[in-house]
């Protein structure tokens, strides 16, 4: 059976139902008991190897570099917890483990599995709807589930009921965008490979501007297609060793703008109903009976 995103998902959180943690951070050593896996700390090997699994006399080892910090470590275990439980063969030669530029898509399903892992929905959810909405919230989120800020700022977008977009760039190109789910039905879509739009606020802090505050932007400078107008907050952090850029998007009043609507000439018109001015109305089968004035 072939594993897309959505099963590794939904392998991930039956993952954690059976072991259910109630911590945090959770302890992923839990997690390796449940595979029936030996975690090893190893001292050689390479600053862009965070580590790899193998199995002897059916049983699994997970060996992870001692020279990484602990998130890092810790990310590692549950990727190859997900190795072990989804089936895919590792492919960590295709690039370092940092960069997300032509990554297997084995590896990235993974990723998606180890964040599962470390940033479980049930936990994880309620202290992200009561952070506020910042980079800050999400550094404050990732030191206390001990996680890397990137699997924590996409798990932040994904499980907020705000409208929250959070996005890694790598060589100032798109790599990938994590949704909320009310961004996810408005259809705002950023392509993956999309450069950075010029003028946006992540182009500039890349470039070596400071990131003080967030900066308000248009909406359609980020999203593909987008005819619904509003303004973005956006905030960016540029990660200079690997030449990654990490970006929140917010609309600035909370909310996604309702659709527009345009008549024949493409001017938009103030609500639905204007479209439709001088048009005898949709019948709905209710009678509408005449007021007490007549006509004369």
């Amino acid at each position: 059976m072939a594993i897309d995103e959505f099963k590794a998902v939904l392998k991930a959180r039956e993952f954690v139902r059976k072991v259910n943690p109630a911590t945090i951070p959770v302890p992923v050593d839990m997690y390796a008991r449940e595979v029936g896996a030996v975690i090893r700390l190893q001292n050689d090997l390479g600053p862009d190897e965070a580590g790899y699994c193998f199995q002897n006399n059916g049983k699994h080892f997970i060996c992870t570099n001692a020279n990484d910090r602990t998130e890092r470590q810790r990310f590692t275990v549950c990727h190859e917890i997900a190795h072990i439980v989804l089936g895919l063969p590792s492919q960590h030669g295709a690039s370092p483990w940092w960069s997300y530029e032509k990554r297997p898509l084995a590896e990235i399903l993974c990723d998606v599995f180890a964040a599962e892992l470390l940033l479980p929905y049930d936990l994880f959810q309620p202290q992200a709807e009561k952070a506020s909405i910042s980079l800050a919230a999400i550094d404050d989120l990732a030191e206390r589930f001990q996680a890397s800020m990137t699997a924590t700022g996409s798990r932040y977008a994904a499980v907020l009921s705000a409208p929250v977009a959070f996005v890694l760039s790598e060589r100032g190109k798109v790599r990938y965008a994590s949704r909320s789910s009310p961004l996810k039905n408005a259809y705002a879509w950023i392509p993956p490979r999309l450069d950075l739009p010029d003028g946006c606020f992540s182009t500039k802090v890349r470039g070596g501007a400071p990131c003080d505050s967030p900066e308000e932007i248009d909406a359609d400078i980020w999203f593909s297609d987008w005819e619904r107008g509003g303004t973005l907050l956006e905030e960016a952090r540029h990660l200079a060793p690997w030449d990654q850029t990490l970006t929140l998007l917010w609309f600035k009043d909370g909310e996604v703008p309702p659709q527009q609507f345009r008549n024949d000439r493409g001017e938009i018109l103030e609500d639905e109903e204007d479209e439709n001015d001088g048009l005898l109305k949709e019948l709905d089968g209710n009678l509408r009976w005449p007021g007490k004035r007549r006509r004369r």
